[in-house]
């Protein structure tokens, strides 16, 4: 019976994370909204949750498979574990979104694809936070689509440990250690992850050929592996009751063959070295606090003869202050060094902003205004506002509407210098009723950043005229249907076009999610999820390869030997569709993992 209780527990965790159960609000806080520490009930921002406990018990490979999981969002591939992807928020891609691990940018400015999500990985990770929507108001630059902030685990209390270990398909080898330990003088945690596989085709043939449909070990295609280690460590003193600092380090070491989307390759081969680094200091009072921080992601990538060095540099200054029992204000000043080193290009903006939220009985209303300077381009003011409105315990309302900028990486002036930033508004309108949410989202984007077909080698980037529009609605419905037994679905329907009316490419114009968990058997969790994928082309106005109309179940089985001892089995794929996200690039055939865990 205990048993069966935690598990219980547990579910209702994972159940709050996405719908937002009043029963469980209190207990859930986020950050990214804005900048400051929040009970979600308190937010009137569109934002998802994926928890420490769903991590867990889902077994994803990275952060990527995680996402991709949520209302809205959807990952696109150029092949297996670690090739390059794409991640769209409500249709707007992954360039146009702020990802951030602990507060650090994580976009490369060398890059032209925003951050490198598929090198991240998901061991050691808190939770993820999703904003979704127009966040320039809070965050400054590349924020347009929306923020997603992965934050790492904390050391608890004592000393603690814990090591998994994962074996199987394609030759999958995983390892991962976290050794933490906390005083009442300060903290230290160390985490370390590997991960090895031999993989499988990154080509794989196109719609139009004769063999497609065909694995690449039917066409002895060379395999394409993958080897990640990551380290990471962190630390922190405290000075006195109020006042604290910390320190962070983490390096992701990447590497990987690749192939083109014309054919394999067997010498393509690419090295990847992140270094990410932050200090800060904390002082905490009765009614405010302030910190300071200075950080830096840095990048450094080959590809064959081709690398791209580059770096940001961030110095911020930020204090909340709750000037009232149901308002906080939070102040803020920060300067960002953008360098692409290899081709000694650099910009630097400075920005002011402050963000308020009032909190009226029922009512929630926050608001948020940011200055840019930019010693690129014109100087931007942003800004976004929000009401979420309580009618009963069950039922509520919201809205938002946003205004964004996203400037051109310094990889996009490096072959095209006049490029101007794009603008962006967004809007967003929510009802929630016990386990259902419905969401009706629209984006407008001007001067949209888009690569001149047909321009390699001498490739160029133009800003689009008009506007694009996304918009569409999401439905999300998450509720214990029987003893033991809960159901996750979503679903969402997307239009995202240019000023000519005619599609973007690569956005799925309907998408469902599902998963069903049950907690019945003492030591068991059972589940099975998966997705369908509507009509999507490969290329814009509905022309290209279509890489939609699919569904794609998954199962996982965890077994909890005893409070230090658990394993797992999770196979992906279950029915082995054939599918491809990108047309040329491969998708997993049906794979199983399985996996041990000792905790202390």
């Amino acid at each position: 019976m205990q048993k069966k209780l935690s598990t219980s527990l547990v579910a209702s965790v994972l159940l709050a994370t996405n719908l937002f159960s009043a029963q469980n609000l209190e207990t859930i806080t986020v950050t990214s909204a804005t900048k400051s520490t929040q009970s979600i009930k308190d937010v009137t921002s569109n934002v998802e949750v994926i928890t420490k406990e769903e991590i867990q018990e889902r077994h994803f490979t990275g952060v990527s498979e995680a996402l991709n999981t949520l209302a809205g969002v959807n990952i696109i591939s150029n092949g297996g574990v670690g090739q390059s992807d794409s991640l769209f928020i409500r249709g707007i891609d992954s360039k146009r979104i702020l990802i951030l691990v602990d507060g650090v940018r994580y976009n490369e400015p060398a890059g032209l694809s925003g951050a490198p999500l598929a090198q991240m990985l998901i061991d050691d990770i808190e939770q993820i936070e999703v904003v979704k929507g127009a966040q320039s108001g809070i965050w400054g630059a590349d924020a347009s689509g929306g923020v997603v902030n992965i934050i790492t685990s904390s050391a608890k209390k004592g000393f603690h440990g814990s090591g998994t270990v994962e074996m199987g398909s394609f030759n999958t080898k995983k390892y991962s250690t976290t050794v933490s330990n906390r005083t009442d003088l300060g903290y230290v945690k160390f985490n370390a992850n590997r991960t090895d596989i031999r993989g499988f085709s990154a080509f794989e043939a196109k719609e139009n050929s004769a063999n497609y449909g065909k694995r690449g070990d039917e066409l002895d295609y060379e395999r394409d592996g993958y080897n990640n280690n990551t380290y990471s460590i962190q630390g922190g003193l405290n000075l006195t009751d109020n006042d604290e600092v910390n320190l962070s380090y983490k390096k992701i070491n990447a590497k990987y063959d690749y192939d083109s989307s014309s054919a394999d390759n067997r010498t393509n081969k690419s090295d990847l070295n992140h270094f990410f680094k932050s200090a800060n200091y904390i002082h905490k009072a009765e009614k405010y606090d302030i910190k300071l921080n200075a950080q830096q992601s840095k990048f450094d990538r080959t590809q064959d003869t081709f690398t791209a060095q580059s770096l940001v540099n961030e110095f911020a200054i930020q204090s909340t202050i709750n000037y009232m029992d149901n308002a906080n204000l939070v102040l803020g000043a920060n300067k960002q060094n953008f360098e692409h080193i290899t081709d000694e290009l650099k910009y630097q903006t400075e920005g002011l902003f402050v963000s308020n939220t009032n909190t009226f009985d029922k009512l929630v209303l926050s608001q948020a205004l940011r200055y840019d300077n930019n010693t690129k381009f014109d100087e931007k003011v942003t800004g976004k506002i929000g009401a979420k409105y309580n009618f009963t315990e069950d039922l509520s309302t919201s809205a938002n509407y946003g205004t964004a900028y996203n400037a051109p990486t310094l990889s996009n002036l490096s072959y095209t210098s006049t490029l101007k930033p794009e603008t962006t508004k967004s809007f967003d309108l929510n009802a929630e009723y016990k386990d259902l949410r419905v969401t009706y989202f629209e984006s407008k984007i001007s001067d949209m950043i888009e690569y001149v077909s047909g321009s390699w080698p001498n490739t160029q980037y133009n800003n689009l005229d008009g506007e694009a529009t996304l918009k569409g609605y999401e439905v999300a419905f998450k509720k214990d249907i029987i003893e033991d037994t809960f159901l996750n679905l979503n679903y969402t329907h997307l239009s995202a076009q240019n000023d000519n009316k005619e599609d973007l490419a690569r956005r799925a114009k309907n998408q469902v999610g599902f998963g069903v968990d049950y907690y019945g058997i003492s030591k068991f969790h059972f589940n099975i999820n998966g997705q369908y994928i509507g009509d999507r082309y490969d290329g814009a106005n509905k022309t290209g390869a279509q890489t939609g109309n699919y569904t794609v179940w998954n199962t996982v089985v965890n077994y909890e030997i005893n409070k230090t001892f658990s394993t797992y089995l999770k196979v992906d794929n279950l029915f082995d569709k054939y599918y491809q996200t990108v047309n040329g690039y491969a998708t997993a055939e049906r794979s199983a993992y399985v996996g041990l865990k000792a905790s202390f």
